[in-house]
């Protein structure tokens, strides 16, 4: 697990500066902007103390993590640590006080029978939607689609089977799935459905996103998990495989599984004492809430122009004072 501490002593200069562009940026003006920042979290009633964020393993839900944790330690004066985790491994963090927020859920009503107050330990709780609606399905590139416009029902995949078919399906057409701890029932999609494909994990989202690019380069047959909101779509369009629609009727059991995915209203979970506590970050926290097109124009900055995740979320959060001035308020 890496674990990633960061002081507000050394971004509340670099705050200071992004706040200060139109004028000087030295000593004496670092000086005022951390002392202002300092009345702030006293105005708002208290201190923030540690914060403890949980980064589970796609580049959006980095982006939404590194924006709170910028703004937590440049107006708040938090001292937030950043732990790499697995999403179920991130709610036991709730009871043993390792973790204060995971920021991007995707829905695990499991954990939420085990975590969740009144049918479970009550160590975890919904501190509301983050803005973002996730959108998971089933991906083709988009030369496919073009030149196969019937692959875009899921009826016609078998008739394609073989041109899916890769050394790791065993005979079959490969579905190339992504992280398995992600949420997805595309194994039980593809048995319910009858549906003569393999899943195959890819093994991490970045793995996935290259895996789409390659086969888009090279006019390869490709089926995969993939999601929105991801910067990827702006590059490349992948279009999206019908499925039975989702609806209220469709089987809750995940063997049981035989249409699309339903959207989801992203949300941000969080550790009940940390919740009630006086901490100054839980309000920050229940009032983020930013855009899918806001958390895409991190994310590229993180995986396609490479920058650290503090830098990104620093410079959005310098180009979007408006945002950012609504959470704090």
């Amino acid at each position: 697990m890496r674990i990633r501490s960061t002081r507000f002593g050394r971004m509340g200069a670099v705050a200071a500066c992004a706040a200060l562009v139109l004028s000087s940026c030295g000593g004496s003006s670092i000086e005022k902007q951390t002392k202002q920042n300092e009345d702030k979290a006293a105005a708002a009633g208290g201190e923030c103390g540690e914060l403890n964020m949980a980064i589970n393993p796609w580049v959006g839900y980095e982006a939404d993590a590194y924006v709170v944790g910028a703004v937590a330690e440049s107006e708040l004066g938090c001292t937030v640590t950043y732990k790499d985790l697995k999403e179920d491994v991130s709610w036991q963090g709730f009871g043993t006080g390792e973790v204060d927020v995971v920021i991007e859920d995707w829905g695990h009503p499991a954990l939420e029978q085990t975590f969740f107050e009144g049918s479970g330990d009550g160590t975890a709780t919904d501190l509301g939607p983050t803005g973002n609606v996730g959108i998971i399905g089933w991906y083709v590139p988009p030369w496919l689609a073009k030149a196969h416009p019937d692959i875009l029902d899921y009826k016609n995949l078998n008739k394609y089977a073989d041109e899916f078919a890769t050394s790791e399906s065993g005979g079959k057409g490969q579905f190339l799935g992504s992280d398995p701890s992600y949420v997805q029932f595309d194994e039980a999609i593809v048995s319910n459905l009858d549906l003569n494909f393999k899943v195959v994990f890819s093994g991490s989202e970045a793995a996935s996103i290259e895996a789409f690019q390659k086969a888009e380069a090279k006019k390869e047959f490709l089926i995969g998990y993939f999601y929105e909101p991801q910067w990827l779509f702006a590059d490349l369009p992948l279009e999206k495989v019908a499925l039975p629609p989702y609806s209220e009727d469709c089987p809750v059991a995940p063997a049981k599984v035989a249409c699309d995915y339903a959207e989801t209203v992203l949300k941000k979970i969080g550790s009940t004492e940390w919740a009630d506590s006086d901490s100054t970050a839980v309000d920050l926290v229940k009032n983020f809430e930013w855009t899918n097109e806001d958390q895409n124009v991190v994310a590229k900055y993180i995986s396609e122009d490479k920058m650290d995740p503090e830098d990104a979320a620093k410079k959005w959060v310098a180009e979007n004072p408006d945002k950012v001035d609504a959470w704090l308020s």
